[in-house]
């Protein structure tokens, strides 16, 4: 990753076979008899041994617990596990007193309810003396006819969806609505839990309210899915299998036969699935990283080129003891990939966080239905996530799952088929080569000192040196969600999709009486992603690529190149707002307007070309690459409702003659 300043042109493997069920046979007796012999009780010595450790350390690490191993004469295996159920059972625990506590404050509130209601039986009116007049019984009946027809089907939608995702509908005993219709006590509806769940459909919001059946219910599911996430990620062959040699990638019969579920059966022919596997070394620590996922905000900074939206619904459980263990989110999050070609993907989702080890945690992802929010896409997300093994020295060790059922609505463009049909758009490789590039960007503005070579010895303080960091980051999200489909986006489409693929949005300037056109398309080269990269990286290059009447402007710019792809991203840069942002101020208020270009591997291994760049010689050993292209225009003296076709002609001419130059310059103008 680099910024640089331009001054000049402004340029555990699973059987794999089913399970048979001997209902009389002395085989099944046997093998019942046998798993019963195995059965061990702890002594009593033991569990007080372990007992007097859980005390003072709950997480106790591999050390500590070989040496209760040698001590108890336990298997390391055995202590590992007492201390995951002494801790599940502790938090159970906890969870029991919270209902209690909470039960007998209802029943307060309750006979508080009773007495009011008894005392506005004896109320008499002010002004005449009499009784005051009571609402029509033929209503009073037909609400609460409407309120038990109402909790009968939150209570039918709960245990549909514990049968959907744990395989098993949620224990919830109905209640006895009738009561109230008058044949035994009457009950106080307004206390009952699920009375207000019937709600519209409203697009995102920052909070949702959750019933009290919710809330155990998203517990299961998110336990069940972290179950799930752990022996994907500890599971190799013939679970997992290497496309190409290199990529992991889930070998579907092996997940259904591991992981039966209901709508496994009778699938849509329709639904394509997408499973991967990568793991790789971060250059942050686990707690840093666990803070970060766990926060809607720094998870979309994190990823700007994959995350287009992520907003936190409800926070179901904040956390325990102060850190982020046992926290569960309702989320709403939008993926991107950068270009107007591709369609946007969102879920409403649960992410659920544990700290199942000493310095080990998972952060598991799973889709969850509630009527109050239904997602405009039909894509939705299994058991996904990773494990983040914190390795003591600054870095952690993250191994990632990324798994989802997709449903596109419509026909995915040609030229994207091979990279989303492989996985390579939404796959687990490029959240983990994501996340390795941008943690050290993080980790960068964490550092007490700089030298005079950090960006070409222009800026030579840590306080400006951090604020131009923060505003090339400004400017690469601006970048990215000026690009994609995303409906986080403020623009709006003046033109679609033309003949060659340009795309034309604009969006309100924050200065008066002006409007910025935003244009973007991508095409395709047989030219590797590298060697695009460097062509498009060199400012020398840039009068070959476009033209523009900004001369002598000051430009920063970012180039980054991974194995998921490459970005150029640059600005224009007035004077003046360049010292402030050098100076170490705040460099919030700063104007930008970006524009760039994306680079990523189209997916197809038929076609490539040699080192030199030149699409004469070509070779098959890899794949060309998918290069977006996109321009911000300012457009002055008019408001969004006055542009006109004149404005929209010279975005798509710019677009067009940038596109021609560059493959022009690489010998690629019959692509």
């Amino acid at each position: 990753m680099k910024m640089d300043f331009i001054v000049g042109d402004g340029n555990g493997s699973g059987s794999g076979g089913s399970h048979h069920l001997d209902g009389g046979g002395r085989g099944g007796r046997r093998e019942a008899e046998r798993k019963k012999k195995r059965y061990h009780r702890h002594t009593a010595y033991q569990i007080q041994r372990l007992e007097a450790t859980f005390k003072e350390c709950p997480h106790p690490d591999e050390k500590q617990r070989l040496q209760l191993s040698r001590e108890l004469g336990l298997a390391p295996r055995q202590i590992k596990f007492w201390f995951q159920n002494r801790r599940t059972q502790m938090k159970a625990q906890h969870e029991r007193a919270d209902n209690c506590a909470l039960r007998m404050e209802n029943d307060k509130i309750r006979c508080e309810n009773i007495a009011m209601r008894e005392a506005l039986k004896n109320a008499i009116c002010p002004n005449c003396g009499g009784p005051p007049l009571s609402e029509d019984p033929y209503f009073d009946e037909q609400r609460l006819r409407i309120e038990n027809a109402q909790l009968r089907d939150e209570l039918e939608r709960m245990s549909s969806i514990a049968a959907k995702y744990i395989g098993r509908p949620m224990n919830i005993s109905p209640l006895d609505l009738s009561m109230a219709m008058g044949e035994g006590p009457s009950l106080d509806f307004d206390l009952l839990p699920g009375n207000s769940m019937v709600v519209p459909i409203q697009p995102p919001q920052p909070t949702c309210a959750l019933s009290d059946m919710d809330k155990p219910l998203m517990t299961d599911i998110a336990v069940s899915a972290m179950e799930e996430l752990l022996r994907l990620l500890q599971t190799n062959e013939p679970l997992w299998t290497r496309n190409d040699g290199c990529r992991e990638i889930l070998n579907l019969g092996s997940y259904e036969n591991m992981f039966p579920r209901a709508s496994n059966h009778g699938k849509n022919p329709n639904v394509r699935t997408e499973a991967s596997r990568s793991s790789g070394v971060v250059f942050m620590n686990a707690l840093a990283l666990v803070d970060m996922f766990m926060d809607c905000v720094k998870w979309a900074e994190l990823f700007p080129t994959i995350v287009a939206t992520s907003k936190t619904l409800a926070v179901v459980s904040s956390g325990m003891n102060g850190t982020h263990e046992g926290a569960l989110h309702l989320m709403y999050e939008e993926l991107h990939v950068l270009s107007p070609l591709v369609a946007t993907r969102e879920f409403y989702m649960l992410r659920y966080c544990q700290q199942i080890e000493l310095a080990t945690w998972v952060v598991v992802n799973i889709s969850y239905e509630h009527p109050q929010f239904v997602s405009r896409s039909r894509s939705c997300r299994l058991p996904s996530g990773c494990v983040i093994q914190d390795m003591h020295n600054g870095y952690s060790k993250v191994t990632w799952v990324e798994h989802v059922d997709v449903e596109e609505k419509e026909p995915v463009h040609e030229i994207y088929r091979d990279m989303i049909h492989t996985g390579l758009a939404f796959g687990a490789e490029r959240w983990v080569t994501v996340l390795q590039r941008m943690s050290e960007r993080f980790a960068s503005l964490l550092v007490s000192g700089t030298s005079s070579r950090d960006l070409g010895g222009v800026i030579t303080s840590v306080e400006g040196k951090r604020s131009m960091t923060r505003l090339a980051q400004r400017m690469v999200r601006n970048f990215c969600l000026s690009v994609s489909t995303s409906n986080n986006s403020s623009s709006v489409t003046v033109s679609g999709l033309n003949e060659v693929g340009v795309r034309v949005t604009a969006h309100k300037s924050p200065e008066p009486n002006s409007t910025v056109l935003c244009a973007a398309t991508t095409f395709w080269l047989p030219v590797s992603p590298q060697n695009i990269f460097n062509f498009l990286k060199d400012e020398r290059n840039r009068p070959q690529a476009f033209n523009s009447s900004q001369n002598n402007m000051l430009i920063l710019q970012e180039s980054c190149i991974d194995s998921s792809g490459a970005l150029v991203v640059y600005s224009p840069l007035e004077l003046p707002a360049l010292q402030i942002a050098m100076s170490g101020e705040d460099p919030l208020f700063i104007p930008l307007l970006p524009s760039g270009f994306t680079i990523s591997p189209d997916g197809n291994s038929r076609i490539t070309t040699m080192d030199q760049g030149d699409c004469g010689s070509s070779s098959s050993f890899g794949g060309g690459s998918l290069i977006t292209v996109a321009f911000q225009i300012m457009v002055s003296s008019l408001s969004s409702a006055k542009l006109n076709m004149e404005s929209v002609t010279t975005a798509n001419n710019l677009i067009n003659t940038t596109v021609h130059q560059i493959k022009t310059a690489l010998n690629c103008s019959t692509a």
